[in-house]
């Protein structure tokens, strides 16, 4: 697969917004309306961060610091956020679990990103 290909790195870049915007309405709408795929809420945080660390890291490759100031801020951001919605709340732990998530998925997506670049 060459990320080079201009039509590729274009869905690629919109899955990783679209996947963030997803994870921001799941975290910042009503508990009761939460997906659940019935694993652990720190597996599914885990998880859906470890997924938008890697599409980040493969849409902008060569900005991979900014990439992950996009995906760690918003997983500290969402966190924080939830303190002010009523059915919602913030802790440090989840906040862990999701900058973990993030940590692995950019790294991953790093990884993946500059084999894909070599052949």
């Amino acid at each position: 697969m060459n990320l080079e290909s201009r039509g590729l790195h274009r869905a690629i870049t919109l899955l990783a917004w679209l996947c963030l915007l997803y994870v921001a309405i799941a975290t910042l709408g009503p508990i009761s309306s939460r997906p659940s795929t019935g694993f652990s809420p720190q597996i599914e945080r885990v998880a859906a961060y470890a997924l938008v660390g890697v599409l980040f890291a493969l849409a902008y490759p060569r900005h991979i610091i900014l990439a992950g100031l996009v995906v760690l801020g918003a997983a500290l951001l969402l966190e924080v956020f939830q303190l002010v919605m009523p059915t919602r709340h913030g802790r440090v732990l989840d906040a862990g679990f999701k900058v973990a998530g993030s940590v692995v998925g950019l790294g991953a997506g790093r990884l993946f990103a500059k084999l894909a670049m070599r052949r």
